[in-house]
């Protein structure tokens, strides 16, 4: 697996934890914690006597009274609570998991010692987003008793987000004086909780999205750490020394633009590129290899497609799926032939253009690639299903053979084919799907309606593509220049060039499984 390197580990790894703590956060806001849970929390206190006003927390302080409250003596050390209660866990709590016994719910308390404790003297139960609550405190729940200081609640169902409120008028300790809540839960707690009041300043983030914010951030300086650098090494150890590269014409531009920058990353490397047809270069690397006493030779082969047999001692590695098309010249206006139409022109039944558009009159020229082209190989295989006609001409426009059906002339390289089809009327060649880019006087052609697209590859049927396959002789040194530039060539900075010609590189996730699938 050549895309499992050490930064594409890191990179996969911190993409994950990125993804991880985002769900992770939402997970805990909406399910966390998993157990019942009641919390409450003081809304209100307030003093409404002069007495009263004293409190460790506000101050010393007093009131201005009218009406009842100044009128009753009794209330000159009172206090106002509006107490909270409610449901903030995630499951709902039923009478059943109240567990303190009979009708006990839950205990609030007013302090706890002098002279802090204070005694109760009215309460008024609310509910107004949940008025159902209510019907849960009924004629014979008596309440606190006159001067009590705690009051024992009834068992009240809550559903999750449910409350209710207690007002409480209070006389004795102080406002500020303590008021806890306490009772026991099956699988549960009591707890205080707190809500931002009209008062407080609400913070700008909260503590989850403050931490998920922090970890998302180192994720992207990492990952842009990884991608972004002020030099960018090779993916492997430089090797010194001259290697020659061979075979295939249709992948020898990747080749020539990856062999400058490896001379330019690589100190003391010469890369020579000498393309002259798949199986050309099949053959020449296993007389070199035939000749090498021992070791590999510093010689590396492409090939489209597998090597032809009889050559075990060759190694493959798989590089690239490549596109190649079929290219027209441009007076000819055709941009989609069937698999059929394209089979009977190479057999020499349609042998003029006018066969297939009405409104012309122009015979039909195949200009090819020679024995040796892993492009011609692929094209007879994928496309025809069998191999083309004899070659009958030497200038790919006069039939040199009175008994051959079609004018066809063989060339030596896919620049050769390209040129030639853009200058010859009516003519018809094949070429790898880069090269056919930009060139003028010839346009690309669809097979029954499909164009060879890189992003479609393995969605698409479009026939005529193949595996670039790279050849050298046994398993080269792995410190040697051979090694080194096979690695470079499938790796890093290679799979961007390979991408860039309109190769998808096997080393890619996509690729593999196109690659693998052969």
């Amino acid at each position: 697996m050549d895309w499992l390197t050490a930064e594409n580990l890191i990179a996969v790894v911190t993409a994950l934890l990125g993804v991880l703590v985002s769900t992770g956060a939402v997970w805990y806001e909406r399910r966390v914690p998993h157990q019942r849970r009641i919390g409450y929390r003081v809304q209100l206190d307030t003093a409404i006597g002069t007495r009263a006003a004293h409190s460790a927390v506000t101050g010393p302080g007093g009131t201005v009274r009218r009406g009842f409250f100044n009128a009753t003596p009794g209330l000159s050390d009172g206090t106002l609570v509006l107490l909270r209660i409610e449901n903030d866990g995630a499951l709902a709590l039923t009478r059943e998991h109240y567990t303190d016994g009979d009708d006990h719910g839950l205990t609030v308390v007013f302090g706890t010692e002098e002279p802090k404790i204070r005694h109760v003297k009215a309460i008024v139960v609310t509910a107004p987003d949940h008025p159902g609550l209510l019907t849960h405190f009924p004629d014979s729940w008596d309440g606190p008793a006159d001067g009590a200081t705690s009051i024992v609640l009834p068992k009240v169902p809550l559903n999750r987000g449910a409350h209710y409120k207690l007002l409480v008028l209070l006389t004795g300790g102080p406002i500020g004086s303590p008021v806890s809540v306490h009772g026991n839960i099956a699988e549960g707690v009591v707890h205080v909780n707190h809500s931002t009041t009209p008062d407080d300043k609400p913070p700008v983030f909260s503590r989850v999205a403050r931490n998920v914010t922090v970890v998302l951030t180192l994720c992207v300086v990492a990952l842009a750490a990884i991608i972004v650098r002020e030099q960018t090494p090779p993916p492997i150890g430089c090797a010194k020394g001259e290697l020659t590269v061979t075979g295939s014409t249709a992948f020898a531009p990747v080749v020539r633009e990856l062999a400058k920058k490896y001379e330019k990353d690589c100190e003391g490397a010469t890369v020579r590129v000498e393309a002259h047809g798949s199986t050309s270069g099949i053959r020449r690397l296993a007389e070199e290899g035939a000749k090498t006493a021992q070791g590999s030779p510093a010689v590396i082969a492409l090939s489209d497609g597998r090597k032809p047999g009889g050559f075990p001692q060759l190694r493959e590695s798989m590089v690239a799926v490549s596109l190649f098309t079929l290219v027209l010249n441009d007076g000819v206006p055709v941009d989609n032939l069937t698999l059929e139409q394209i089979r009977r022109i190479y057999r020499g039944e349609i042998k003029n253009w006018g066969e297939l558009i009405t409104s012309m009159d122009q015979p039909i020229l195949l200009v090819s690639r020679d024995a040796n082209s892993g492009t011609r190989e692929v094209f007879q295989r994928r496309v025809l299903g069998r191999n083309e006609p004899a070659n009958s001409s030497l200038d790919c426009e006069h039939s040199n053979d009175p008994e051959s059906e079609v004018v066809r002339c063989e060339l030596d390289s896919t620049e050769q084919v390209l040129s030639t089809v853009a200058k010859l009327p009516g003519a018809i060649g094949y070429t790898e799907l880069r090269d056919g880019t930009g060139l003028k006087g010839l346009h690309r052609v669809a097979v029954d309606g499909r164009r060879p697209v890189l992003d479609e590859i393995g969605e698409s049927s479009y026939p005529y593509r193949e595996i670039e396959y790279a050849y050298t002789w046994g398993e080269p040194p792995a410190d040697s220049l051979t090694s080194s530039f096979l690695t470079y060539l499938r790796w890093g900075s290679g799979q961007d060039v390979i991408r860039t010609h309109g190769h998808l590189p096997c080393s890619t996730p996509k690729g593999l499984r196109i690659c693998g699938d052969g």
